[in-house]
């Protein structure tokens, strides 16, 4: 058994009440009943503001691991390159490298949306929030309750990437309480995917745990 890690701790996130054209609150993550969403709903984004926590919760993120591991933070707006999904317009990229050389690399991308992409390992984007839309009706405390699973997923060694001999790559990522995250990831590009094939040919295990910071 290792040393064990200490857990992150979500700041609060802001307290605000989002209010329809009929000026009644919205209950956002339980706006739709057994009939779903209407269908103007998925071309609607009312809102997006109620996300502007996620910012918070990624800053004290970045500073949670540079305090628990041992690894090296950068911050630079060329960073937002390393997102595989298109259509993002970055404010602030901040890259986390783990000194432990097989420990998958992090970079966290803040988007204007107000949103946030992570980067994770060679090849893999994860999005928050998934889409935005009314019908989709995400939450920030729901994007958030995703990202730091993920993030811990990472940290911890559960994380796993692939590209098969028909250059399909995919991914999966294990949690503490013992459940399973992944499939197919999006498309590639082939010089993205020719670097990933080489660098996870070298991990036939897996991305490493993050080594800790010595105290």
């Amino acid at each position: 058994m290792g040393e064990p890690v200490e857990r992150f701790v979500r700041p609060a996130l802001p307290a605000a009440v989002f209010h329809d054209d009929d000026g009644g609150p919205i209950h956002y993550s339980e706006r739709w009943g057994a009939d779903g969403a209407p269908s103007d709903a998925c071309s609607r984004v009312s809102s997006p503001e109620r996300f502007t926590g996620l910012h918070l919760v990624a800053d004290a993120l970045i500073d949670y691991l540079a305090k628990t591991f041992d690894a090296d933070v950068d911050s630079a707006q060329e960073y937002a390159g390393d997102l595989l999904r298109h259509g993002i317009t970055p404010v602030r990229a901040v890259r986390i490298t783990p000194r432990g050389r097989d420990a998958a690399p992090l970079t966290f991308v803040f988007t204007d949306f107000p949103g946030l992409a992570v980067h994770a390992g060679a090849q893999q984007d994860f999005i928050y929030p998934a889409c935005g839309c009314d019908a989709c009706d995400e939450t920030a405390e729901r994007c958030a309750d995703e990202l730091e699973r993920v993030v811990r997923g990472v940290t911890l060694g559960g994380f796993r990437e692939w590209v098969d001999p028909g250059g399909n790559a995919g991914m999966r990522l294990a949690f503490e309480d013992g459940s399973m995250g992944g499939g197919n990831t999006g498309p590639v590009p082939e010089d993205r995917l020719e670097n990933a094939r080489a660098r996870l040919a070298q991990l036939p295990g897996g991305w490493a745990p993050w080594p800790l910071r010595a105290k």
